[in-house]
């Protein structure tokens, strides 16, 4: 009898959950269903308010002990802080910027951290080695790149990205913003100029309460040619 009734408490559990238990399931649901005219209303009025969602983003990029990451256009560090604590002392973060007292900013703040390795580059570059990144970052730095210059940046990007590592972009939706956009991006330029440089986009999504979306890219080589029929 006990063994019917954990059998059948196996069985309510797969038809309420719709699969077998298990461990926590990495992401949590969220209904696309607009429930509120105001439901995508801003709720911060500062020029970073994706940042008041830096849990939700931290988990999207899922960083582990020993990554590389670099954090195109660094600024004063506020990601490559929060990302370090993720990569461990075996991982490095190398905060990238094209103004010297920027790069010589981040060195002081963050002497006590050693992973953070801030360094100047240039602005068609990322002066870093083949191979040697898990993950290019960008918090709202993609709109800076030349226009004409976006698609050859993302192809370096692919020397510089493991081919099995990733490119994550924050950037305003320009559809959402009026006539202001010189400070955003479309999703749909982003996503045909990284498709043209190789890459293939894995998950994108407006990030909540504000104007921000964030966009995740593998290399377009991870897919295998499907056969013909």
């Amino acid at each position: 009898m006990r063994r019917i009734s954990r059998l059948l408490t196996l069985l309510t559990l797969v038809v309420v959950s719709g699969s077998l238990p298990g461990p926590t399931s990495r992401y949590s649901w969220r209904s696309t269903r607009v429930t509120d005219p105001k439901q995508y209303a801003r709720a911060d009025g500062s020029g970073y308010p994706f940042r008041a969602k830096s849990k939700y983003i931290l988990k999207e990029l899922d960083l582990r002990p020993g990554d590389v990451v670099v954090d195109i256009g660094a600024g004063d560090g506020w990601w490559a802080e929060h990302m370090a604590k993720f990569v461990g002392d075996k991982g490095i973060i190398h905060a990238s910027e094209v103004e010297e007292k920027k790069v010589n900013q981040m060195k002081e703040k963050f002497t006590d951290i050693p992973q953070i390795k801030p360094y100047l580059c240039d602005t068609d570059n990322t002066n870093l080695a083949e191979n040697s990144c898990d993950l290019a970052f960008f918090s709202m730095v993609y709109h800076h790149l030349k226009p004409d210059g976006r698609v050859d940046y993302l192809r370096h990007l692919r020397d510089v990205i493991k081919p099995t590592g990733r490119i994550c972009v924050i950037e305003r939706y320009a559809e959402l913003i009026g006539q202001h956009t010189s400070h955003a991006v479309s999703l749909s330029q982003l996503s045909k100029q990284a498709e043209e440089a190789g890459w293939i986009p894995i998950r994108y999504e407006l990030i909540s309460d504000t104007r921000h979306y964030i966009a995740i890219f593998v290399q377009k080589d991870l897919f295998q040619p499907e056969s013909t029929r």
